[in-house]
């Protein structure tokens, strides 16, 4: 098994704290979506848990680890409840929130694919359950509060496509059997990378074009 890529405690760390930062990013999202505590700490728990959940049903690897693992379950909880005494403070530092999360999308689309290609998964279906690790909460969080899904929408800066870059590379690592602690780190990296970027110079995805060349205008 090839999962374990880093140390066990190593892992872990890193595994709560991006459950954490997501999670309260789901709970902003109910704040400005004016629900109250419970709603609050459901879209902290879907956006922080809802990728690796969606993940490891699809792989078959069940009990999922979100609920054999009771740090995992509880983390989001807390991420709710300091969102809903200190929502001004945490948007404040949004800056700060973006990075992390930046962060914790690197780290989920590697532990992603590379739990796929360990339950059997091949190349091109162990990077889409990367991405889907990565961003799959984001997306059940927009569905709940009733937004378009924000990785879907042209006017957000790229989300899926930094999942994408550091998925494939993992993919490619783990068939030319070169996946080690440093690599998986280059590999997340380059996803956060570009993630920041794409907040900073405000990267988007191209949408349709007319056949005179045109964009299509949006609705």
């Amino acid at each position: 098994m090839t999962s374990q890529i880093f140390s066990p405690g190593l892992q872990q760390t890193l595994d709560l704290i991006g459950i954490f930062v997501f999670a309260l990013s789901g709970g902003l999202m109910a704040v400005r979506k004016n629900m109250d505590i419970f709603g609050i700490c459901v879209l902290a728990e879907v956006t922080a848990l809802g990728g690796g959940v969606m993940r490891d049903l699809v792989i078959g690897a069940t009990p999922v680890a979100a609920f054999t693992n009771l740090g995992y379950f509880v983390t989001p909880l807390a991420a709710g409840l300091v969102v809903f005494f200190l929502h001004p403070e945490v948007e404040r530092i949004n800056r700060a929130v973006q990075t992390l999360d930046a962060m914790g999308l690197g780290l989920f689309c590697v532990t992603g694919t590379v739990k796929a290609h360990d339950y059997g998964l091949a190349f091109v279906p162990s990077v889409a359950l990367g991405i889907l690790t990565a961003a799959g909460g984001g997306v059940i969080r927009d569905v709940l509060a009733l937004e378009s899904p924000a990785l879907l929408r042209w006017d957000r800066e790229i989300y899926a496509v930094p999942a994408l870059v550091g998925a494939t590379a993992v993919a490619v690592l783990l068939a030319i059997g070169h996946l080690d602690a440093w690599t998986a780190t280059a590999a997340a990296l380059s996803a956060f990378v570009m993630r920041m970027l794409a907040l900073k110079y405000g990267w988007r995805a191209p949408r349709a074009w007319h056949r005179n060349g045109s964009r299509t205008s949006e609705e």
